[in-house]
């Protein structure tokens, strides 16, 4: 029903900047959450952040807070993620996520539609 493509990843030095992209198709709700996942070689996959698709305020997880935002582009359906000061621990496969709920929900279980991940590599 959700088809979700992430894009945009790549190799960056500490101190840089990322955006990701993560474009929808099917049907999006705007009771849909949109969330940012990663997963690090050996750990579990995380939340990043995320937001309902109709708007409202973002959840954040700790590690990223200020550091890491998201913004939608309803024309072009699609979900961006901005990272900023990234350090070397912000390596990981960044994934964007999505399920029906009247808040953002933090666990991965959570979520039933996901993209494929995009491979993101901060250097020291």
């Amino acid at each position: 029903q959700v088809q979700l493509v992430e894009s945009g990843g790549g190799s960056v030095q500490a101190g840089g900047s990322l955006r990701l992209s993560c474009t929808a198709s099917g049907r999006i709700f705007s009771s849909y959450v949109i969330g940012w996942f990663r997963q690090a070689p050996g750990k579990e996959r995380e939340f990043v952040v995320g937001r309902r698709w109709s708007g409202g305020g973002m959840s954040h997880a700790g590690s990223v807070e200020g550091r890491f935002s998201l913004s939608i582009d309803y024309a072009k359906n699609t979900v961006y993620l901005y990272g900023n000061s990234l350090k070397p621990e912000d390596t990981a496969v960044y994934f964007c996520a999505a399920h029906q709920s009247k808040v953002v929900l933090t666990t991965s279980k959570e979520y039933n539609y996901w993209g494929q991940g995009t491979q993101v590599t901060v250097s020291s």
